[in-house]
Formats: C-alpha cells, sequence, structure tokens
C-alpha cells in the first residue's frame, strides 16, 4: 500500500494559509476543518511550512495571549519533512516515528498533492490487518 493509495481514499483537499495570517486566523481555520495541521503557502501549490497545534502550544508558552495577533510566519515549522505518492505506508509509519510528526504533506515536483496524517496511515493499516485477518480465516474453514 502507498501514499497514492489513502490519496485516492481520502481526497487529495489540503488546507493551506498564508504565512502573514494571524496565529488567530489559523485556530479559527483549524477548527472550523476540525484538522490538527495547516500547510503553510501563499501560492497553495508550494509548501513554505506547516503549522500544527504543537508549534501553537509553544507559542502560547512562549509569548502568552499576544501569540494571536502574531503571524503564522513567526511561529511556523519551517524544515517540513514531505513524501511522494510511491511512498509505503511503512515508509511513512518509520518517518512519522523517527521524526515524531503527524502529518506528511505529498509533494512532487515541488507542488503540493496532498496530506497525509498520522490517523490515515493509522486507518489504512487496521484495513489492511482487517484484510488479512479475512484472508486466514478463509484459508482456515475451507482448510
Amino acid at each position: 500500500m502507498n501514499v497514492e493509495t489513502i490519496l485516492k481514499a481520502k481526497g487529495s483537499n489540503v488546507v493551506t494559509i498564508a504565512p502573514d495570517e494571524t496565529v488567530e486566523r489559523a485556530l479559527s481555520v483549524l477548527e472550523a476543518h476540525d484538522i490538527g495541521a495547516l500547510i503553510v503557502s501563499s501560492d497553495r501549490a508550494r509548501v513554505e511550512g506547516i503549522v500544527s497545534e504543537r508549534d501553537l502550544v509553544r507559542g502560547f508558552a512562549l509569548h502568552g495571549p499576544d501569540l494571536l495577533q502574531r503571524r503564522i510566519s513567526e511561529v511556523m515549522t519551517r524544515e517540513v519533512y514531505v513524501c511522494e505518492p510511491d511512498d509505503t505506508v511503512a515508509e511513512l509509519m518509520s518517518q512519522m516515528t523517527d521524526r515524531r510528526i503527524r502529518h506528511l504533506p505529498v509533494v512532487v515536483d515541488g507542488r503540493l498533492l496532498g496530506i497525509v496524517s498520522i490517523g490515515d496511515v493509522v486507518k489504512n493499516r487496521l484495513g489492511e490487518i482487517e484484510s488479512e485477518t479475512e484472508a486466514l480465516r478463509e484459508y482456515i474453514v475451507r482448510g
């Protein structure tokens, strides 16, 4: 199973925010879409950063309520790890675990195609396990 399969199942919609938007706006967008991270992009195609709940918690710890009026560019993570459609689910799990991240933008030739979250990876893996279990049951029953 690979990233392309996950995107086909979940869709390729990515919620982005411009780097000059405020943290307050980012919080509204996260809440409205019930998501945990936004891709930071001026043109909705090129990944300039990512802002996650973790970035916002760090920002509140450092700046307190003044954080709400700061720009996303001040709190976003600039070093964004990405994946490609051909990457396997096993590779994603390893990358997410090793780097302690929960979101990977899907990028090809510098262009944003989608995003995969840890929840997407877990859902996919559970589906694989259920299919394997069912195949084993059928094998045993037909024995």
